[in-house]
């Protein structure tokens, strides 16, 4: 114990003498927390309309009216022409087009129906589906409307009907910072432990001070164990850091038990501090460890479940996802944190990280060789 701690002692002073390792502990969980969680976001708050009104009745400006009114919508352009909106459509300047032809409000009063046409910008997918829906629920609610005030029936109700009300689980209000903030805590807690601890060995070599500790009675434990302890308090710190902040700036509601999420939080940094130093001791020089730990951050993020559901993955991505420590501690920050899921219910992902942490921290024993 006396040995482990002097090996504490000498990387606690390493990490107060690093200038910038002290800065991005501080800064970092601060602009993650507080530029990602607003821009890592699928909430659609403006979207662009070119309209091309060529009816121009005063039921086709009562729907161009309804829709600007919309605080989803804002009308840029109009024109009678529909090509100039398909061009503004090609140059990204707007994201849908609405055209109503002639004779709009003829055929309305006429036959019941009329036909709109909606272009719509789909490069994104998601946001053009969104829009889409929201656009379509705005044309279809003034329908209702002008063909029950046409017919001298504003306020007509039926005499039964069932009513459905929702109520949305755990997160009532559809809060998209809430969902957010718990991923971004889970990337913060990656970021932070696999950058330090990748590099913290390779430092050493670049230095030539692995030398000296290679011929010292320092066992082979001792050292690895002397190298993870810090970055693992360090994390911690970020970790509480970065709660905090979610808490103050964006009032997320912690239903869950603290102690539940520190818990794994040590369970997740073993296994994530083993896997960087596993890397540290394959590569020579930062470089190589900067190349290595981005492409497994890549994948890491990517295959997470932060933008997009897992369970809409493929049934082989799902099964690959099993082996990525990411995944399964952001499934226990929003369990715990959104839902106040207990131990019992995240039996899986704490058999996952402990089979995890145990592969990488065996793969950095079993690769690291103290060799004088």
């Amino acid at each position: 114990m006396r040995t482990l701690f002097y090996v504490l002692q000498k990387e606690f002073i390493q990490v107060r003498r690093d200038k910038v390792m002290l800065r991005m502990i501080i800064m970092l969980p601060i602009v993650q927390m507080l530029v990602l969680v607003y821009a890592s976001t699928y909430d659609l708050k403006n979207v662009n309309i070119f309209l091309v009104d060529k009816d121009m009745s005063s039921t086709s400006r009562q729907l161009a009216s309804k829709i600007d009114a919309s605080p989803f919508f804002t009308i840029n352009n109009t024109s009678f022409n529909p090509e100039e909106g398909e061009n503004e459509i090609l140059n990204n300047r707007d994201d849908m087009v609405l055209v109503i032809q002639k004779g709009f409000e003829r055929d309305l009063m006429r036959e019941d129906k009329a036909k709109l046409q909606l272009l719509v910008n789909a490069i994104d997918g998601q946001s053009a589906q969104i829009g889409y829906f929201y656009a379509a629920s705005v044309i279809g609610d003034f329908n209702k409307h002008i063909i029950a005030e046409w017919k001298g029936l504003p306020d007509f109700k039926p005499p039964y009907q069932i009513n459905t009300p929702s109520r949305f689980w755990y997160n009532s209000e559809l809060e998209y910072k809430w969902y957010m903030a718990p991923g971004v805590l889970a990337l913060l807690v990656t970021l932070i432990g696999l950058n330090l601890s990748s590099t913290s060995l390779v430092k050493e070599k670049e230095q030539g001070t692995i030398e000296q500790l290679n011929v010292t009675p320092i066992k082979k434990i001792q050292f690895l164990a002397g190298k993870l302890i810090p970055f693992v308090v360090i994390a911690l710190f970020d970790l509480s850091f970065g709660l905090f902040l979610a808490r103050m700036v964006f009032n997320l509601p912690i239903v869950g038990n603290l102690g539940l999420v520190f818990s794994f939080g040590v369970l997740y940094l073993i296994g994530i501090l083993g896997l960087g130093l596993f890397v540290s001791t394959v590569a020579n020089t930062q470089q190589q460890v900067m190349f290595v730990t981005f492409f497994f951050m890549m994948i890491f993020i990517l295959m997470s479940g932060i933008f997009t559901p897992v369970e809409s993955m493929p049934q082989w991505a799902q099964l690959i996802d099993q082996a990525n420590p990411v995944y399964h501690f952001m499934r226990v920050l929003r369990m715990v944190i959104l839902k106040g899921s207990h131990f019992e219910d995240l039996i899986h992902e704490f058999v996952a990280l402990c089979i995890l942490g145990i592969t990488f921290l065996t793969l950095a024993l079993k690769r690291y060789r103290k060799t004088a």
